[in-house]
This record gives structure tokens, sequence and C-alpha cells, in this order.
């Protein structure tokens, strides 16, 4: 969106300092015209803000037509950088040493290198972010993921526009069959943000669990699933802000979950997160 200019051309700066992989590269403007597009690298212009699981769509689709498409897709915030130019080869080979793995997670850290918010750790027991583990979750903005995983689930949900579309992808990725992991041995930076720092955040991710439940949970396990989020949610609002708009966000996913269509994932879907780590009511 041409909001984050000096953070967008370090970024890029990074991304072609990549050593040992091809890479061929896309921006995408969403709603408006790149103006830092690396020399050689493709362009999508939307007309619209479209969201960004929207944006990350076309991107892939720009790459996909444009011939003779990468087995893998490595999608970056623009306010994310690599911190040593050997993290794409090191993570493709933690990927072809998981051949079951549909995405493979680094570390996310602060710029110090250190600093992993529990919030940037995959998995529930956030209290060793270096401990490599199968995953079922994942950090959006900076993943690497299988083309021909990502293309057999139909890539990024657009309607959820932003928050949670991770989860949603992860749990369609286990529906089809694959799993994630978390490479925890390399690093990519990131500035410690917090996501309220949106205006949308506290609406749009209470809304989106609701519509992600009723896409993707067997019926039995909606109610267990948005019980205990719900609980932890307006615990968070009432102490730390936002209650109106989570309170907002809950009441539109309610009354619209019926326009997101139902693929109710499998019961051995349901077991294979739970031998993972993480059972669907969390």
């Amino acid at each position: 969106m041409n909001d984050r200019p000096a953070e967008e051309a370090a970024a890029q700066a990074t991304l072609l300092a990549q050593r040992g992989v091809d890479v061929r590269v896309v921006v995408v403007g969403n709603g408006c015209k790149p103006e830092n597009v690396p020399p050689g690298a493709l362009t999508v212009c939307l007309p619209e803000n479209i969201g960004i699981p929207g944006g990350r769509n076309a991107g892939a689709d720009v790459l996909h037509e444009a011939g003779n498409p990468a087995d893998w897709l490595f999608f970056l915030d623009n306010d994310a950088s690599f911190p040593l130019p050997d993290v794409l080869v090191r993570l493709v080979a933690e990927a072809e040493r998981h051949p079951e793995a549909a995405w493979v997670q680094p570390r996310l850290t602060g710029p110090d290198d250190v600093t992993t918010p529990r919030r940037w750790v995959p998995r529930l027991r956030a209290s060793a972010p270096g401990r490599p583990v199968r995953v079922t979750s994942m950090t959006e903005g900076i993943v690497l993921i299988r083309r021909e995983a990502f293309e057999k689930v139909g890539g990024w949900e657009g309607s959820l526009f932003l928050y949670h579309e991770g989860l949603d992808l992860a749990w369609r990725l286990y529906a089809a069959g694959w799993s994630g992991w978390y490479a925890a041995g390399i690093r990519m930076h990131h500035p410690l943000t917090t996501p309220g720092r949106h205006a949308l955040y506290h609406r749009l991710a209470s809304r989106n669990r609701i519509w992600i439940a009723h896409r993707n949970l067997p019926a039995p396990f909606i109610p267990l699933y948005l019980g205990a989020w719900t609980v932890i949610t307006l615990a968070r609002a009432v102490r730390g802000g936002g209650l109106r708009q989570t309170l907002r966000g809950m009441r539109e996913g309610w009354t619209t979950r019926r326009t997101q269509p139902r693929q109710p994932m499998s019961w051995r879907t349901v077991y294979r997160l739970t031998a993972a780590g993480r059972p669907p009511v969390i």
C-alpha cells in the first residue's frame, strides 16, 4: 500500500541478497501501484484493497501465469527482513527433509535477533521458541509453502481480508493430508509490533474466528472451540481494550457465518491436529 517505503526497501534488499536459490519476485500493490519494485520483478496493481490474503493470492497467480512456476512460494510482508543471505536455501532444505510438511515456518524475532513474542510461536507451548517441532498453525506473512499443496487447497481465503487466514489455511492443508514444520533454528526479523495497532483488529479477528470455525470444524467442535475462544477473547478485551469492537465482530461473525462455505475436516484430521499438539478446540 506504499505506506512503509523504508521498511519495504529494506525487506526487498534482504530478499535480493539471498544466495543458493533462484528467486522470482512479485510485488503486489493492494489498491495502488507499487512504488518500490526491484529490477526485473513482476508487479500486480489491484484497483482496490482486497485484503492481505487476497493480495497474496494475486501475487501467487501472477507467478503461476508467468510460466515455469517454482516448487516453492515464500510470502514476505513488507516490514519483515532476512537477517542472513542463506535463509531461503535453509528453509527449502528443511522442507526437503520434511516432505510431509506443506509449509515451513522460520522463527520470527525482533530486530535484536532474540526476542520472540509468544504470539509468534506457532504452537501452544511457546516458552521455548528455539525448539523445532511439527505445528498446526502459521505466521502468515513470513512463511515458505509448497506450491503443489497451496494450489491443491485453493490458496488463502480472501474473504477473511485480514487476521487468522493462516489458521484457516493450515487446517485446510492438514485436511488435505499435509502438516507444517517450525524451523526454529532459522530466523527472520520483524518489528516488535502488536496486532492492535490496526484499527480493524478487534472486529475482524473476532469475526474471522467464527467464520473459520464454521468453515472447517465438525459440528460438535464448533461450540467447544468458540466457547473457549470467547472466554479468552472477552477477558483480554476487558483487560486490554477493544471490547466494543470485539462484540461487534462476534455479532457480525455469527450473523454472517452461513456466507462461508462449510467443508468440515474429517475426524482423522482432528486426530492428526491433536497428535501434533493442538486439538481444534484451543
